[in-house]
């Protein structure tokens, strides 16, 4: 696992849009209305597919090397470089919405006294799991 990457990104340019391919990476097709916003996605996209791709334990590819694409002439090349850790990060600490069930004698005490459902449940969790960061960095409780 790598925490940077630049990979080539091919910008097909028409009249209602820009669409994205990153040859090495079948299946990450992001799309803009401007290179300004094909850029942004483009970056989004190849973090995110790499984090699947990681996810998965899958085989990152090595970049074509930019002189060896080949494409049309609506198309232009573009690098696109990113920074594993931060997207990583973002990525990982999304909020995820969890339905559960509780009596309601213990929801109507709960609420009555103000507490926070949401840190409740991430503080029982992590006294469950026997950690006290996130699993990237665990640290086992003594």
């Amino acid at each position: 696992m790598k925490d940077y990457y630049i990979f080539p990104a091919l910008f097909e340019y028409a009249s209602d849009g820009i669409s994205i391919e990153f040859p090495d990476l079948p299946g990450c097709l992001p799309c803009a209305g401007n290179t300004e916003e094909a850029i942004k996605n483009a970056k989004e996209a190849l973090a995110l597919h790499l984090w699947g791709m990681e996810q998965d334990n899958e085989l990152i590819p090595e970049p074509t090397h930019i002189h060896e694409l080949h494409f049309s002439g609506n198309q232009i090349p573009v690098l696109i470089e990113v920074v594993m850790p931060v997207y990583r990060d973002a990525i990982e600490n999304t909020s995820v919405k969890k339905t559960l069930t509780i009596p309601q004698w213990l929801n109507q005490l709960a609420e009555k006294n103000k507490i926070n459902f949401s840190q409740t449940l991430q503080t029982a969790l992590k006294k469950q799991l026997n950690i006290v960061d996130h699993p990237r960095n665990i640290k086992k409780q003594p």
